[in-house]
């Protein structure tokens, strides 16, 4: 006797589906199998592992962007200490090719100073000083020392000599 599906006016309720559809099919003898294991999950690397090579990626690109941002601010330190080493020298003015700084008036040139020459007792006490701060500078590389041992070498020959040039 089945009356084929039932097409009803309003929906029922599920309360109302489940006891229907356990009347029509509830026999004494079979009794209701559990639902089928479910497979176990699979762990979250597993489930993700497209993702790992474009991590891994990304952390090295980031790792090697850092390491060359920190040598370059080390370069920059370098150049620096050169340029403070280096003595003073007279400089020709490169600005020249520029438009946006004038050429100095000839009339604001002053004459220079002559000044006192330094006693020679004064410039040991110099020396030995300049040579004392030579020796607490770490040198970074082999030039760097090698170019500190040959301007304490030749600071040691102003030191012992009977008398000192005048600067």
């Amino acid at each position: 006797m089945s009356d084929g599906p039932k097409l009803y006016t309003s929906k029922p309720k599920k309360a109302q589906l489940k006891q229907h559809k356990g009347n029509q099919f509830s026999t004494p003898s079979t009794m209701e199998t559990p639902p089928p294991p479910q497979p176990p999950k699979e762990s979250f690397a597993r489930r993700y592992k497209f993702v790992w090579p474009l991590l891994l990626t990304v952390n090295l690109a980031v790792g090697a962007y850092l390491f060359m941002r920190t040598k370059k601010k080390d370069t920059g330190a370098e150049d620096v200490e050169a340029v403070v080493n280096v003595p003073s020298a007279p400089v020709a003015s490169t600005t020249t090719s520029t438009p946006e700084i004038p050429p100095p008036a000839p009339s604001i040139i002053e004459p220079l100073k002559v000044r006192q020459p330094i006693p020679e007792d004064q410039q040991r006490e110099l020396f030995k000083w300049i040579l004392e701060e030579k020796r607490k500078v770490k040198p970074k590389n082999p030039g760097d020392k090698k170019s500190i041992d040959e301007e304490k070498a030749i600071l040691k020959q102003f030191i012992r000599a009977k008398s000192i040039p005048t600067i």
